[in-house]
């Protein structure tokens, strides 16, 4: 069974998924032509989620449901695996919010035209002026009253390890005061890990871990904030992942070192 998954993937489970991407991202920028407040366009993403998980054969269970029901503008952080984390939590995260996407996404023919058009968050990593100027957008979305989800390890994981977190979730909670809520993603690198490209169906699990209220601190807090977020990923992602948490966290190979936040 194991030597024919590359196979069902390439002529069955990726035909059906770019399908399903190209209807729904163009079904999504007609609705934008009217949608001013992305409430359409984000229940399409949300349909697409859904159907993107439907198609690779697995299911998604929410743990603590409650936690993602706060009723107000917070930072959702995620770990970060695969590809397939954006359909698992745009399926699984039962209200409306944008990302923190990496600029470069936002200049691809479609996709960035999207991300646009749905009011998603672009972030220059490149240098710190830019960073921090993406980080404040984010800031302004989250006091609109528009909840955020972000990848604070800043990118995919080669090896299903958690690597040490940037500060800018905690940053962003912090200027906003807003609740930072951990969610620990499990499944979906053993699904779709780096440098491959076929699929290997599991059932996925997201443990939304208990809100952390950030009122009263200040960006000085950020560090010890991030280091919490952190330690509560990685202790219901380790619990429930097939992989032993290593002694030390590795290390983040991002641009801009958070500790000049």
């Amino acid at each position: 069974m194991k030597r024919l998954l590359p196979w069902v993937s390439y002529l069955i489970f990726i035909p059906l998924m770019l399908f399903v991407t190209v209807a729904c991202g163009s079904l999504s920028l007609l609705v934008s032509l009217w949608d001013k407040s992305g409430r359409q366009q984000h229940a399409i993403a949300h349909i697409w989620a859904k159907l993107m998980l439907v198609i690779a054969l697995s299911p998604m269970k929410v743990v603590n449901p409650q936690n993602l029901h706060l009723g107000r503008a917070a930072v959702f952080a995620s770990n970060h695996l695969s590809y397939m984390d954006t359909p698992a939590l745009f399926g699984a995260l039962p209200f409306q919010f944008r990302i923190l996407a990496n600029h470069y996404l936002f200049k691809i023919p479609f996709i960035g035209w999207h991300l646009t058009r749905s009011g998603q968050v672009p972030i220059d990593q490149s240098s710190m002026r830019s960073m921090v100027a993406g980080l404040m957008r984010g800031v302004s979305t989250l006091k609109s009253g528009m909840p955020l989800l972000i990848f604070p390890d800043g990118g995919r994981s080669s090896d299903g390890h958690i690597r040490q977190f940037l500060q800018g979730a905690a940053f962003m909670a912090i200027k906003a005061q807003v609740p930072l809520v951990p969610l620990a993603l499990v499944g979906t690198y053993e699904l779709l890990p780096m440098h491959t490209y076929h699929l290997a169906p599991r059932p996925l699990l997201l443990i939304a871990c208990d809100p952390i209220n950030t009122t009263g601190m200040v960006t000085k807090d950020a560090e010890a904030l991030t280091q919490r977020l952190m330690d509560a990923i990685a202790t219901e992602y380790y619990r429930h992942s097939q992989l032993v948490q290593p002694a030390s966290v590795p290390e983040n190979q991002a641009k801009i070192p958070s500790s000049q936040l």
